[in-house]
């Protein structure tokens, strides 16, 4: 065996894998993580995710490994302590005006681009750009215009269901809205 086809040492393989995760800022599915741990079974990829989850769960105060539908795992900040890490955070991701565009799209959604204008002002449509950059919302043709809807990887990113009438009352209970 040559020292290109050596098995990793466990430890590394949880090592490399957690690296990735907390690189990632996005869930990666078992495909992502059998390519960092250096194997081609799905399997095994999750069951080390799981592991990886359950050691950082049970030990990490304010940072989770969460496992989301597909499965696909995600390590990030526990929801009780953004504000917190928002204080000392070098480079949001977005400026304070696209998340408020963002929260309006969530609330209000499916919202045409010119609604969303004549609400938040001609800079929205700057917004629009950067929120379907970060993978955030979404539009589709609606006759001449394009309507705009919030993406799965928005649920997952800020924690909320995908389901637009619980998301809409999730946001209202985290008084993120309209502010």
């Amino acid at each position: 065996m040559s020292d290109s086809q050596k098995e990793l040492p466990p430890k590394e393989i949880l090592a490399k894998v957690e690296a990735a995760l907390y690189a990632a800022g996005r869930p990666l599915d078992p495909a992502e993580i059998a390519k960092v741990a250096e194997t081609s079974s799905d399997r095994k990829a999750v069951a080390i995710a799981r592991e990886i989850a359950k050691a950082v769960n049970s030990t990490m105060r304010a940072i989770e490994v969460v496992e989301y539908p597909g499965p696909r795992f995600a390590m990030q900040l526990k929801a009780q302590y953004t504000q917190v890490a928002r204080k000392f955070a070098t480079r949001p991701l977005l400026s304070k005006a696209a998340l408020r565009t963002l929260s309006f799209i969530a609330y209000f959604q499916p919202l045409s681009a010119g609604e969303l204008a004549l609400r938040r002002s001609s800079t929205a449509y700057q917004h629009l750009k950067d929120l379907e950059e970060v993978g955030f919302v979404v539009n589709e043709r609606q006759g001449r215009s394009r309507v705009y809807r919030t993406t799965g990887r928005f649920s997952e990113y800020f924690g909320l269901s995908r389901d637009v009438a619980t998301m809409k009352k999730q946001l209202e209970g985290r008084t993120l809205l309209l502010r």
